[in-house]
């Protein structure tokens, strides 16, 4: 990576490397702009960046998956508009660093990333916080303000009304362990996973174009029944206030989509809490028979789901060795992420890659989901992976 940083650059100082996880949540969809709970792990896929300054004021950005350089001057940054390219990730990482006073100098900055853009996996949050890092430079940051910079980057410049799950996870993430965020508190405690299980997500390959336009009437959504519910309980301010037997009593009172779009929520925030009580005891099956009921959820109640998805959940639950599979991400397309006996890994990926294909004619991509380490700067640089 660095003789690639230096083809593209020329013989400037030697840059440093920072890394930024993508992540695979493994319950807790759609609940993080609810304020609710989430159980994401940090993966051992990553966005990795190489950075040095430039020495001229300009900032460049050079994308080997895309093999595109951008350049922009640095010193005017904040008067860049977005324009639904790749660019806006780290531009829009860039203003909301000189609006916290963080002067942004001439850099040369190479992106390589192992995160697959459009999977669910959370390629865009791997790239905020790794482009923070890179722009940073060294200096310090506290890592909870990192993540929601990176947050607002993602809702005030590029336009998208996320919660803070994907950034958080990014940052915090702890090798060999879960991470139960509360997004309303910020604060997060890691969860033991059982021995002897295993993660595996599986890529549908297609991402519809309703997500993005989806994902807002949805924010919408739970925002208008939180309207309705606050009619009766004053005190509810997000959907991570109701309970479900507050909610089964309210739910006529609001219109039937947006009464199904609470229901999710509602029990997902309940399923989080059970599906960790669940890890703690040791209980694979339980475990999975959470994720199945969040699958469900999401099907009918919330309905992000898509044919592709719905079809890899299926086929999963009839493969041995396989305790549940739920849809994981935004939805519309992205990634299944499956719970599993350890020993059944290497079967289950040749039998639902065969399924998927002859279904639908195309070959999934599947993933080991590795609970890894947060972001940081790379000092193994062994660790790198090669340009596929």
């Amino acid at each position: 990576m660095i003789d690639a940083f230096h083809k593209h650059f020329g013989p400037t100082q030697r840059p440093r490397v920072y890394r930024a996880p993508g992540r695979v949540n493994l319950i807790g969809e759609h609940t993080d702009y609810n304020l609710g709970f989430v159980l994401p792990v940090a993966l051992n896929l990553a966005t990795f960046i190489a950075a040095a300054p430039s020495g001229d004021g300009k900032l460049r950005i050079y994308s080997e998956d895309r093999q595109e350089l951008r350049e922009f001057d640095a010193s005017s940054l904040g008067s860049v508009e977005r324009t639904g390219q790749w660019t806006d990730y780290p531009v829009g990482v860039a203003q909301e660093l000189v609006h916290a006073g963080m002067a942004i100098e001439g850099a040369n900055l190479l992106i390589r990333s192992t995160v697959p853009d459009g999977s669910g996996l959370s390629s865009s949050a791997a790239l905020e916080v790794s482009s923070a890092l890179a722009l940073l430079g060294g200096r310090e940051f506290a890592p909870l303000e990192l993540a929601k910079l990176c947050q607002r980057a993602e809702r005030n410049f590029v336009g998208m009304p996320c919660g803070i799950m994907d950034q958080y996870i990014s940052v915090f993430g702890r090798a060999h362990s879960a991470v139960e965020i509360d997004c309303r508190s910020l604060g997060h405690r890691l969860v033991k996973l059982p021995e002897g299980i295993t993660f595996i997500a599986v890529n549908t390959m297609v991402k519809h174009a309703l997500s993005g336009s989806a994902y807002r009437d949805r924010v919408k959504e739970c925002a208008a029944a939180v309207e309705g519910i606050a009619a009766v309980y004053p005190d509810v301010q997000s959907l991570r206030d109701v309970s479900p037997e507050q909610f089964e009593g309210v739910a006529s009172r609001l219109p039937d989509v947006v009464a199904r779009r609470a229901r999710h929520v509602v029990t997902e925030d309940a399923r989080v809490n059970r599906f960790t009580e669940a890890s703690a005891q040791g209980d694979a099956a339980g475990m999975g028979k959470l994720m199945v009921e969040s699958h469900r959820s999401l099907q009918h109640d919330y309905e992000v789901s898509c044919a592709e998805l719905d079809f890899l959940v299926d086929a999963a639950l009839g493969i041995d060795g396989v305790y549940g599979s739920r849809m994981t991400g935004g939805g519309f397309g992205g990634c299944t992420v499956t719970l599993l006996h350890a020993e059944a890994a290497a079967s289950f990926q040749a039998s639902i890659a065969r399924a998927y294909a002859q279904e639908f004619g195309v070959t999934p991509r599947v993933y080991s989901c590795e609970p890894s380490e947060g972001a940081g700067e790379v000092n193994n640089l062994e660790t790198i992976p090669s340009l596929a």
